[in-house]
Protein backbone atom coordinates (compact mmCIF):
# COMPACT_ATOMS: atom_id res chain seq x y z
CA UNK A 1 0.00 0.00 0.00
CA UNK A 2 2.90 2.59 0.75
CA UNK A 3 4.69 1.99 -2.52
CA UNK A 4 0.91 2.61 -4.56
CA UNK A 5 1.02 5.92 -2.54
CA UNK A 6 4.86 6.52 -3.48
CA UNK A 7 3.92 5.91 -7.01
CA UNK A 8 0.91 8.44 -6.87
CA UNK A 9 2.98 10.94 -5.24
CA UNK A 10 5.65 10.34 -8.01
CA UNK A 11 3.04 10.45 -10.55
CA UNK A 12 2.01 14.17 -9.55
CA UNK A 13 -1.46 16.05 -10.14
CA UNK A 14 -1.91 13.69 -13.25
CA UNK A 15 -1.76 10.53 -11.69
CA UNK A 16 -4.65 12.31 -8.96
CA UNK A 17 -6.93 12.50 -12.08
CA UNK A 18 -6.00 9.26 -12.68
CA UNK A 19 -6.73 7.74 -9.53
CA UNK A 20 -10.13 10.08 -9.66
CA UNK A 21 -11.14 8.11 -12.46
CA UNK A 22 -10.39 4.70 -11.52
CA UNK A 23 -12.83 5.62 -8.56
CA UNK A 24 -15.54 6.84 -10.83
CA UNK A 25 -14.50 3.71 -13.00
CA UNK A 26 -15.43 1.36 -10.10
CA UNK A 27 -18.24 3.26 -8.76
CA UNK A 28 -20.05 3.28 -12.25
CA UNK A 29 -19.52 -0.25 -13.22
CA UNK A 30 -21.62 -1.69 -9.31
CA UNK A 31 -24.05 0.81 -9.29
CA UNK A 32 -24.82 -0.49 -12.99
CA UNK A 33 -23.78 -4.36 -11.84
CA UNK A 34 -26.50 -4.12 -8.67
CA UNK A 35 -28.70 -2.00 -11.46
CA UNK A 36 -29.07 -5.07 -13.86
CA UNK A 37 -28.91 -7.78 -11.38
CA UNK A 38 -32.01 -5.94 -9.19
CA UNK A 39 -33.81 -5.78 -12.76
CA UNK A 40 -32.46 -9.42 -13.59
CA UNK A 41 -32.42 -8.20 -17.29
CA UNK A 42 -30.92 -11.84 -18.27
CA UNK A 43 -34.37 -13.30 -16.90
CA UNK A 44 -36.47 -14.62 -19.75
CA UNK A 45 -38.02 -17.95 -17.82
CA UNK A 46 -41.19 -16.68 -18.28
CA UNK A 47 -40.94 -15.48 -21.99
CA UNK A 48 -42.07 -19.00 -23.52
CA UNK A 49 -44.87 -19.05 -21.18
CA UNK A 50 -46.61 -16.02 -21.25
CA UNK A 51 -46.45 -15.83 -25.15
CA UNK A 52 -47.76 -19.12 -25.26
CA UNK A 53 -50.52 -17.91 -22.85
CA UNK A 54 -51.13 -14.62 -24.75
CA UNK A 55 -51.54 -16.73 -28.53
CA UNK A 56 -54.30 -19.45 -26.66
CA UNK A 57 -56.03 -16.35 -25.76
CA UNK A 58 -55.53 -16.44 -22.09
CA UNK A 59 -54.10 -12.56 -21.66
CA UNK A 60 -54.80 -12.26 -18.20
CA UNK A 61 -53.00 -15.31 -17.48
CA UNK A 62 -49.78 -14.08 -19.40
CA UNK A 63 -49.94 -10.86 -17.35
CA UNK A 64 -50.21 -12.86 -14.16
CA UNK A 65 -46.31 -14.40 -15.43
CA UNK A 66 -44.82 -11.20 -16.44
CA UNK A 67 -46.37 -9.60 -12.76
CA UNK A 68 -44.17 -11.53 -11.52
CA UNK A 69 -40.44 -10.43 -12.75
CA UNK A 70 -39.04 -7.10 -12.52
CA UNK A 71 -37.29 -7.02 -15.76
CA UNK A 72 -37.75 -4.71 -18.21
CA UNK A 73 -38.32 -7.29 -20.56
CA UNK A 74 -41.37 -8.62 -18.74
CA UNK A 75 -42.70 -4.56 -18.74
CA UNK A 76 -42.41 -4.05 -21.83
CA UNK A 77 -44.70 -7.32 -22.67
CA UNK A 78 -46.98 -6.21 -20.12
CA UNK A 79 -47.34 -2.86 -21.74
CA UNK A 80 -47.26 -4.66 -25.31
CA UNK A 81 -50.28 -7.18 -24.10
CA UNK A 82 -52.34 -4.36 -22.60
CA UNK A 83 -52.14 -1.81 -25.52
CA UNK A 84 -52.51 -4.57 -28.52
CA UNK A 85 -56.18 -4.95 -26.44
CA UNK A 86 -57.36 -1.77 -26.59
CA UNK A 87 -59.36 -1.87 -29.78
CA UNK A 88 -59.28 2.09 -30.58
CA UNK A 89 -55.79 1.46 -31.34
CA UNK A 90 -54.35 0.28 -35.03
CA UNK A 91 -51.83 -1.83 -34.85
CA UNK A 92 -49.32 0.58 -36.55
CA UNK A 93 -50.36 2.46 -33.62
CA UNK A 94 -49.92 -0.22 -31.35
CA UNK A 95 -46.41 -0.62 -32.86
CA UNK A 96 -45.41 2.36 -32.60
CA UNK A 97 -46.35 2.53 -29.07
CA UNK A 98 -44.81 -0.19 -27.94
CA UNK A 99 -41.60 0.40 -29.73
CA UNK A 100 -41.07 4.00 -28.28
CA UNK A 101 -42.08 2.46 -25.06
CA UNK A 102 -39.04 -0.07 -25.05
CA UNK A 103 -36.61 2.21 -26.47
CA UNK A 104 -37.06 4.30 -23.62
CA UNK A 105 -36.50 1.67 -21.27
CA UNK A 106 -33.56 0.47 -22.90
CA UNK A 107 -32.17 4.20 -22.99
CA UNK A 108 -33.00 4.14 -19.29
CA UNK A 109 -30.50 1.11 -18.83
CA UNK A 110 -27.61 3.09 -20.32
CA UNK A 111 -27.41 5.98 -18.00
CA UNK A 112 -23.71 5.91 -16.58
CA UNK A 113 -22.64 4.25 -19.69
CA UNK A 114 -21.69 7.31 -21.78
CA UNK A 115 -19.11 8.55 -18.57
CA UNK A 116 -17.94 5.05 -18.51
CA UNK A 117 -17.05 5.34 -22.18
CA UNK A 118 -15.59 8.46 -21.76
CA UNK A 119 -13.20 7.62 -19.15
CA UNK A 120 -12.04 4.53 -21.31
CA UNK A 121 -10.77 7.27 -24.00
CA UNK A 122 -9.50 9.99 -21.45
CA UNK A 123 -7.30 7.90 -19.05
CA UNK A 124 -4.95 6.99 -22.10
CA UNK A 125 -4.59 10.57 -23.12
CA UNK A 126 -4.15 12.09 -19.38
CA UNK A 127 -1.28 9.32 -18.98
CA UNK A 128 0.28 10.32 -21.88
CA UNK A 129 -0.04 14.00 -20.55
CA UNK A 130 1.76 13.12 -17.67
CA UNK A 131 4.30 11.07 -19.27
CA UNK A 132 5.17 14.13 -21.31
CA UNK A 133 5.04 16.71 -18.58
CA UNK A 134 7.48 14.23 -16.46
CA UNK A 135 9.90 14.04 -19.53
CA UNK A 136 10.02 17.75 -19.21
CA UNK A 137 11.06 18.10 -15.91
CA UNK A 138 13.63 15.32 -16.52
CA UNK A 139 15.46 17.08 -18.99
CA UNK A 140 15.22 20.62 -17.42
CA UNK A 141 16.79 18.46 -14.60
CA UNK A 142 19.36 17.42 -16.67
CA UNK A 143 20.08 20.89 -18.09
CA UNK A 144 20.49 22.40 -14.76
CA UNK A 145 22.80 19.10 -13.62
CA UNK A 146 25.23 21.59 -16.28
CA UNK A 147 28.47 18.90 -16.69
CA UNK A 148 27.82 16.85 -14.33
CA UNK A 149 24.89 14.84 -15.97
CA UNK A 150 24.37 11.69 -14.10
CA UNK A 151 22.78 8.76 -15.74
CA UNK A 152 20.52 7.99 -12.66
CA UNK A 153 18.75 11.61 -13.29
CA UNK A 154 17.48 10.81 -16.39
CA UNK A 155 17.15 6.93 -15.75
CA UNK A 156 15.07 7.94 -12.22
CA UNK A 157 13.18 10.84 -14.51
CA UNK A 158 12.03 8.97 -17.20
CA UNK A 159 10.53 6.21 -15.00
CA UNK A 160 8.94 8.11 -12.97
CA UNK A 161 6.87 10.14 -15.53
CA UNK A 162 6.55 6.84 -17.07
CA UNK A 163 3.96 6.20 -14.18
CA UNK A 164 1.04 7.89 -15.44
CA UNK A 165 0.95 6.19 -18.89
CA UNK A 166 0.78 3.04 -17.33
CA UNK A 167 -1.74 4.35 -15.02
CA UNK A 168 -4.26 5.96 -17.35
CA UNK A 169 -3.68 2.79 -19.39
CA UNK A 170 -4.67 0.36 -16.44
CA UNK A 171 -7.91 2.49 -16.50
CA UNK A 172 -8.88 2.90 -19.77
CA UNK A 173 -8.33 -1.01 -19.88
CA UNK A 174 -11.02 -1.32 -17.09
CA UNK A 175 -13.41 0.92 -18.37
CA UNK A 176 -13.28 -0.41 -21.86
CA UNK A 177 -13.74 -3.84 -20.46
CA UNK A 178 -16.24 -2.80 -18.23
CA UNK A 179 -18.05 -0.21 -20.66
CA UNK A 180 -18.60 -3.71 -23.57
CA UNK A 181 -19.58 -6.05 -21.45
CA UNK A 182 -22.28 -3.80 -19.99
CA UNK A 183 -23.44 -2.82 -23.34
CA UNK A 184 -23.57 -6.52 -24.50
CA UNK A 185 -26.04 -6.97 -21.51
CA UNK A 186 -28.12 -4.49 -22.92
CA UNK A 187 -27.96 -5.62 -26.91
CA UNK A 188 -28.70 -9.05 -26.05
CA UNK A 189 -32.06 -7.74 -23.76
CA UNK A 190 -32.91 -5.35 -26.60
CA UNK A 191 -32.72 -8.58 -29.08
CA UNK A 192 -34.98 -10.73 -26.79
CA UNK A 193 -37.55 -7.82 -26.51
CA UNK A 194 -37.53 -7.55 -30.64
CA UNK A 195 -38.17 -11.29 -30.64
CA UNK A 196 -41.13 -11.25 -27.97
CA UNK A 197 -42.93 -7.93 -29.27
CA UNK A 198 -42.59 -9.44 -32.79
CA UNK A 199 -44.02 -12.77 -31.22
CA UNK A 200 -46.71 -11.00 -29.56
CA UNK A 201 -47.72 -7.76 -31.87
CA UNK A 202 -47.91 -10.73 -34.52
CA UNK A 203 -50.23 -13.30 -33.31
CA UNK A 204 -53.13 -13.56 -30.17
CA UNK A 205 -56.56 -12.12 -30.07
CA UNK A 206 -57.10 -8.02 -29.62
Amino acid sequence: MSQAFEWIRLGGPTMLLLVALSVATVTIVLVKLWEFTDQRIGDRRFVARAIDSWQRGHSEQALTLLGGSPSPLADVMREAITVRADAARSDEQVREYIEAYAAEKLEGLRGLMRPLEVISQLAPLLGLLGTVLGMIQAFRQLQAAGDKVSPAILSGGLWEALLTTAGGLAVAIVALVAFNYLDRQIECLQQRMESALTALLTSGAR
